[in-house]
């Protein structure tokens, strides 16, 4: 029976370049799973080892699998049991009782906020949403007087195409408490929603708050 020995796969193609290169999202669950294996057993490359745990483990029955359960199982010792019981452990505590957020609308945006509303400094914000609108991540793009030269479509579009967002709101606070958004804001607003049709990720709006309202561009007309 041919075994496939990890030397032997295209470098692209094994699990930890293709991590590196293209993030963990890229990854089906036997080669994450591969990558913490780091080593197959005898006769078995990593790769076969990982499919043949996931075949007697279900997803469920994996991610509550014990080290007795797993140790022993296909070449795995101790050691390695340990360090997969481990992880999963980990990521559930980590995730234990995370939401993912949903934005509707510009006042979902004002309300998310809070930490940046009434700073003396601007805080450009991008939220990176899937195509269900839930929230994949929020990043802080740039702080200070918003122009052209500090957002960048390659910053705001960049952490889009790594984290495979399907659309993007942007925001920025005014410290002046003045709404009305300036011609720079507008600018900046039309450049990226250009770039973001270009690489098929849709800006849904701008959003600029203060501490006590907010202002939607795209449902004022100012861009779209």
């Amino acid at each position: 029976m041919y075994t496939t020995i990890m030397k032997d796969v295209p470098k692209i193609e094994r699990p930890r370049e293709k991590l590196i290169k293209y993030g963990p999202g890229k990854l089906v669950e036997t080669e994450l799973l591969a990558i913490l294996l780091g080593t197959g057993a005898r006769g078995s490359g990593v790769l076969e080892v990982s499919k043949k745990i996931f075949k007697k483990f279900p997803k469920d029955a994996l991610v509550k699998a014990s080290v007795e359960d797993l140790k022993g199982m296909f070449g795995l010792g101790e050691a390695k049991a340990c360090e997969i019981v481990a992880c999963f452990e980990l990521g559930k505590r980590l995730l234990k009782d995370k939401k993912a957020r949903l934005y509707l609308s510009p006042k979902d945006i004002w309300e998310s906020l809070k930490d940046i509303r009434d700073s003396k400094k601007e805080h450009f914000v991008v939220f990176y949403l899937d195509t269900n609108h839930q929230e994949i991540m929020r990043d802080i793009i740039s702080v200070g007087t918003l122009n052209a030269s500090l957002v960048h479509p390659r910053e705001v579009f960049e952490p889009a195409v790594r984290h495979l967002a399907a659309q993007i709101i942007i925001a920025h606070n005014h410290p002046s408490s003045n709404l009305q958004p300036s011609d720079e804001d507008i600018e900046v607003t039309k450049r990226l929603a250009d770039a973001g049709k270009i690489l098929g990720i849709e800006v849904l709006d701008h959003v600029i708050v203060t501490q006590q309202h907010f202002f939607s561009l795209k449902e004022n007309g100012m861009f779209g």
